[in-house]
This record gives structure tokens, sequence and C-alpha cells, in this order.
């Protein structure tokens, strides 16, 4: 499965991600508002890589390249909820929301699922941005809902549904 956008490919996940995967998911300003701690070793991103590819070429969680190069993840590990992360090397280019409105518009296109929802730290502003920015909009808001690396997190939930997406998503 591969979907390309004027400056991203998006496509299944390979073995030979590893190396580019551990680079962004070992960066603790990558991980800052993942759902785990900065992985310290290679041999936790590879089990991490493992179940991306066990999901099989039919889920529509992607790894995103820019330029031949892999630069981070973009989609579904589990629909509806998306996902997204990126190297800060590429941070403020607009390409988590090139990645994210990829796979969005993928889903919308390919199932027959009426909405997609994100959970976001609620300290992650420009996580927040860009969700608001694809056409999401807030439902709700929880306390301690995620512990990562012995912290407990919040959680601002959102929703973008597929008539919202059509009259809301950026030209």
């Amino acid at each position: 499965m591969e979907i390309r956008t004027p400056r991203l490919i998006l496509r299944s996940a390979r073995p030979d991600d590893l190396e580019a995967m551990h680079a962004v998911l070992s960066d603790p300003r990558a991980t800052q508002w993942w759902s785990t701690p900065p992985h310290e070793t290679l041999e936790q991103t590879q089990a991490w890589l493992e179940g991306m590819i066990a999901n099989g070429p039919d889920q529509p969680d992607f790894v995103v390249e820019l330029d031949g190069r892999v630069i981070g993840k973009a989609g579904f590990w589990r629909l509806p909820d998306v996902g997204y992360i990126l190297h800060p090397d590429v941070w403020g280019r607009g390409l988590a929301a090139e990645a994210v409105g990829a796979a969005i518009d993928h889903v919308f296109r390919t199932r027959d699922i009426e909405t997609l929802t994100a959970d976001v730290d609620p300290e992650n502003a420009a996580s927040i941005r860009l969700l608001e920015r694809l056409g999401f909009v807030r439902t709700g808001f929880a306390e301690r809902t995620w512990e990562v690396g012995g912290v407990w997190k919040d959680s601002i939930f959102y929703a973008l549904s597929r008539a919202d997406r059509e009259t809301k998503a950026p030209a």
C-alpha cells in the first residue's frame, strides 16, 4: 500500500525501517507526547515495528517518507484512532498535516466508517492546532488517562466525521 502526496510517500512498514524509526522513537522531543517514553534500545523499536508490520498492509497505518528518507509514521494503528509522530528535524513544515490528511482521506475513501477520533495531551498545542486544522472538533476531556514513564497524562478527545472532513478540509 502506498499513498503519494505532493511531498511525501506514505507506505506500509518494512523491516528495513528499523534504524529510521528508532531515530524518531528514541528522540525525547518526538516522544514528549507519545504513549511511551523514548525507546532506549533498538530492540524496543524492533518490537514496535514488528507490531506495525503484523497489522498487515490492509491496516491504514503508514511509514512516512520525505525525499526517500523515513521521517515518522501517520495513520491508524487501530481504527478509528489517528496517530502520528515525525522526527523533530522536519517539524514546522506542514508535513504532519499533509501526512495525516492523506491517511484520513484514504480511510474515508476505502472504509465504511463515519467518524475518526484522536486523543491528545492538553499541553501538546501543535497537535491540537493540527487536528483542528484538519477539521477535528473537541468532544471531551479526561484526567489521568495515560501513564507514560510513571507520569499520568490527561487527554482531550477529538472527532472528525466524514461530513465534517468534506466541508472543513483545507484546500
